[in-house]
């Protein structure tokens, strides 16, 4: 390990260990060792097996299911680290799950994202690191430092090495137009928006209208996540209606809940491009599928976190 990162320990928990494994050989160090069970009454157990007293802890933990036990897991984690008295320590966050519910929407619902904000800091995280956040105000639900990544740059990368002179790209939705009309810059290519409609807290959603000329052209469709994918196969199939050629479709975290992956394959796009925030089995992968790495980024900005520089340069 290099002298300047001899301070640093990198922890995993049970929900995605390969991401931490992954962002441990970009940094050229070994994963930290900690026992981490459940006893029989599903109590959680989480030991240091080595001295990080004065340490800089980060512990990798994605908020994935079962969504509630790795949520208390990290914040045992985070505790256990503070009581072993830690130097400081750093919830590393590559998808933070309840980011939907970042606002009062209905009447007598919970705001939970920042309810989980809250408990984070509670136990004892010094810092948060995550990447694309559903919505930017949850940067604002903590008290403490927040480092948010852009998986847009590797993203675009990826699509900039493709010739792309045909495609426009489409926000799925009104409220996602930003991510899009960034993507949209770092392409050179045109925007489209599709307009649609949510029934209730059902997850269903229709496509109503596509705001700006698809016809003839491929369609590269962008959102943050996608989940049980019905809001993009009513994507494609509108698209398709108003005349769109090839569609490749993109998100920066693949969920691939319940019917998603039967889904997105009768959809049948040209590609499918995910990151690697979210472990993908080999019955989530589809053979159309590109999984770019995300842990290069991570290991990038837990270094500049380490020795005191900006993360921010990362993006410049």
């Amino acid at each position: 390990m290099r002298n300047d990162l001899a301070d640093l320990a990198i922890f995993s928990g049970r929900t995605h260990p390969r991401f931490a494994e992954d962002i441990c050989v970009h940094l050229s160090m070994d994963v930290g060792k900690a026992d981490l069970f459940e006893f029989a009454n599903e109590n959680i157990f989480v030991q240091y097996r080595e001295n990080i007293r004065s340490r800089d802890v980060f512990l990798v933990q994605p908020f994935l299911p079962p969504v509630s036990t790795s949520i208390l897991e990290l914040l045992i984690m985070i505790d256990a680290a503070k009581r072993a008295s830690a130097g400081r320590v750093t919830a590393v966050i590559p998808y933070y799950g309840y980011g939907r519910s970042d606002k009062k929407d209905q009447p007598r619902v919970p705001i939970t994202a920042r309810l989980v904000a809250n408990m984070l800091e509670t136990a004892g995280a010094d810092r948060i690191l995550t990447m694309n956040l559903h919505a930017g105000q949850i940067q604002g639900f903590f008290n403490v430092p927040l480092d948010e990544l852009n998986a847009l740059y590797p993203m675009s990368a990826h699509f900039v090495a493709k010739d792309m002179s045909n495609y426009t790209v489409v926000s799925p939705d009104v409220g996602d137009e930003k991510r899009a009309r960034d993507i949209a810059g770092r392409l050179d290519l045109p925007l489209a928006i599709i307009e649609k409609r949510r029934f209730g807290n059902t997850g269903k959603t229709e496509a109503m209208n596509v705001i700006g000329d698809i016809k003839g052209r491929n369609a590269l469709i962008l959102d943050d996540e996608i989940d049980t994918a019905g809001t993009m196969v009513e994507a494609v199939r509108i698209l398709r209606e108003q005349g769109a050629g090839e569609i490749v479709v993109g998100c920066y975290h693949g969920l691939l809940s319940g019917p998603a992956v039967d889904r997105l394959r009768e959809a049948n796009v040209h590609e499918l491009v995910v990151t690697d925030t979210v472990p993908l089995p080999p019955e989530k992968r589809l053979p159309n599928m590109t999984v770019i790495s995300m842990a290069a980024l991570f290991g990038d900005a837990i270094e500049r976190i380490h020795t005191g520089q900006s993360v921010g340069e990362l993006f410049v």
